[in-house]
């Protein structure tokens, strides 16, 4: 579930697909919100995880609260409501009954949607009628909702494969022939059969629309048909390509006949098959691995002859970091191995990693700001640039240039900071999943017919453009990542002591396994100043534990084979009957003291006080 992605128009990830109806509704309609916001008020203790509504209108200050139930007739024409299969309808009825009193008690507004509203094909509608009151509608244009789409890689998955799938078949030079020789070499079957039947029409039509303009494949494509023909004879001897590792098919094509012209044309390319992070665009890494195979001269009855200069020194990063970057990217053997002279030595820790909890990344961001402030020399500045594998993560720039003015603070997405650099870099939510960093967003397997072969190592190009992201930094890089869902990248870089990682304080949590879903249960800051565990999968499994009561720190865990929960500073409670997770604390009800689990009401288990439990889990908490 959680690697389905349902991003929003604002950029966010949702929990269900009304959530993100209602998101993208809003952000339609110029309604400014905020999703999952931490209420602005503090809620006693419950036994519940923070309290965050759905949603809360920024102008206004309502608050949304979207319901996953159900209308279900009886026989007898009376109606109840009920929740899908795998979610305890008892325990999510009492949760909206909460809600509800919370609002109430706090006098804020709540507006109420449901399931059962999408069902019968009103959900939108009822939040207009709902909303109309308390907002102002200022829907946005078409043009920039599309655009948004686009940014945010939102567009229907087979307009996108067509129009991807077109791009790349016209830069590599490719005719319908080709693709389906291809296909039966790759075992594509009927699918991609039937791909090709819809492209060809498409394509044709496309062309015939060109009429007679050019696009920016057919630039390409027509100057190495002249070169190729003898249509534009070449008066040059002497080829230089820069930014080699980024050539494509098709370039290589135009320099070929270009050097065939001649029988003394020499090709001096300049390229870092590290920084080859262009494959979608047609960058095809084989032909610099493979480089005198593809223009390499002839000499004395041997073929494919040439000579490489290592251009190993770099200008920009110092020692920590270059030799980290060096590391990294060389965890892949077919990259070409190449030694590194450094700017500088480092005095102190280069690169560090900092995971912030849920909600706390930009606060984190902030900090890690403050503190590259906080160094400089009087009177001087500093240049951080603020890197995001996609478009959509940059923040407030105007706010954090405000906070930091002696920071030149710019932000890009690493694809387009190549070239560039600064003092800091601050390469921001290398988290796992779909929109991660690496990328988890897998391409069709039909534009493999139109596109280089694919590297086996895994994740081979994301790595070079983690690589590139590391080599903008001269002086520190901090990569931030969620302390919930690290990518495999963070994993990687904070386990092995020779990339020279300085963890950030507090980053190192201490994980649990979750009796409910089986993932990590993770320490996070609640509200209230106390320590809670939280299952790491948060919007899928409610699981939420607080930290001991003794020690304020610890987790108690159950004891193999006993009925005892146990915390590390040796205090003991009486482990829950019901759940995996959970143990008995006293409480106060209508008939007196009872035990009961410290998840209640998540969880109902519970006990009656007795001589024998004198002690044990000797904790009270009024309800």
């Amino acid at each position: 579930m959680e690697k389905q992605d349902l991003r929003t128009l604002q950029g966010e990830k949702v929990k269900s697909y009304e959530e993100l109806q209602i998101a993208n509704w809003l952000y339609e309609n110029g309604v400014e919100y905020e999703y999952e916001p931490d209420y602005e008020h503090k809620i006693q203790e419950t036994g519940r995880r923070d309290y965050c509504p759905d949603f809360r209108l920024t102008e206004s200050g309502v608050y949304i609260e979207h319901f996953g139930v159900r209308r279900q007739k009886a026989a007898h024409g009376s109606e109840r409501l009920i929740t899908a299969p795998f979610v305890n309808r008892d325990e999510y009825l009492a949760g909206m009954e909460w809600k509800r009193e919370v609002h109430a008690a706090h006098e804020t507004m709540l507006i109420e949607t449901y399931s059962y509203e999408r069902q019968e094909g009103r959900l939108l509608t009822a939040l207009a009628e709902k909303l109309s009151p308390h907002v102002t509608l200022k829907p946005r244009p078409a043009d920039t909702i599309f655009d948004r789409v686009v940014e945010l890689n939102q567009v229907d998955a087979f307009s996108q494969l067509l129009g991807t799938f077109l791009r790349k078949f016209k830069s590599g030079g490719y005719s319908v022939a080709d693709c389906d020789e291809k296909s039966e070499r790759l075992r594509l079957g009927n699918r991609a059969k039937a791909f090709l039947a819809v492209f060809a029409p498409v394509f044709e039509e496309y062309q015939k629309r060109l009429g007679g303009r050019i696009d920016f494949e057919d630039m390409i494509l027509r100057a190495a048909q002249y070169a190729e023909t003898g249509r534009y004879v070449s008066p040059f001897r002497h080829i230089l390509v820069d930014e080699f590792q980024d050539i494509s098919q098709s370039r290589a094509r135009l320099v070929k006949a270009l050097k065939a012209q001649h029988p003394d044309v020499r090709v001096f390319a300049v390229g870092d098959d590290w920084q080859s992070i262009f494959r979608f665009a047609g960058s095809d890494i084989h032909l610099m691995r493979h480089f005198g195979e593809e223009f390499g001269g002839s000499f004395n009855g041997k073929t494919g002859l040439y000579r490489t200069v290592d251009l190993g020194r770099t200008f920009r990063s110092i020692d920590q970091i270059a030799y980290a970057a060096r590391a990294f990217v060389l965890k892949n053997p077919a990259q070409i191995p190449k030694q590194i002279v450094p700017a500088g030595k480092a005095t102190e820790p280069a690169i560090r990693i900092v995971m912030p909890s849920k909600n706390e990344g930009a606060n984190k961001l902030g900090e890690a700001l403050a503190e590259i402030s906080a160094k400089i020399e009087p009177a001087s500045t500093a240049s951080v640039l603020l890197l995001g594998r996609y478009r959509f993560l940059e923040p407030d720039m105007r706010d954090l240039q405000r906070r930091f003015p002696r920071l030149r603070i710019n932000f890009k997405t690493i694809h387009a900071s190549k070239g560039l650099e600064a003092d800091h870099v601050i390469v921001l939510n290398a988290d796992s999943g779909r929109m991660g960093f690496p990328s988890e967003i897998v391409d069709d397997p039909l534009l493999a017919l139109v596109s280089p072969d694919e590297e086996l190592f895994e994740n081979a190009e994301e790595r070079r453009v983690m690589y590139v992201a590391m080599t903008r930094a001269r002086r520190t890089l901090t990569i931030m990542a969620s302390n919930s869902r690290p990518s495999s990248f963070v994993t990687e870089l904070k386990k092995d002591p020779k990339y020279g990682i300085a963890a950030d304080a507090g980053s190192e949590q201490t994980a649990y396994e979750c009796g409910e879903c089986g993932g990590r249960l993770l320490d996070v800051q609640g509200q209230d100043g106390r320590t809670w565990y939280r299952c790491e999968h948060v919007q899928h499994c409610g699981n939420l534990l607080p930290a001991c009561p003794s020690c304020g720190a610890g987790l108690p865990r159950r004891l193999d084979g006993s009925g005892e929960a146990r915390c590390t500073c040796a205090t003991s409670y009486s482990a829950c009957p019901e759940c995996k997770d959970g143990w008995l604390i006293e409480r106060s009800g209508r008939y007196g003291a009872f035990l009961s689990c410290v998840r209640f009401p998540a969880c109902i288990g519970k006990a009656k006080i007795s001589t024998s439990m004198a002690g044990v889990g000797a904790t009270k908490s009024k309800r």
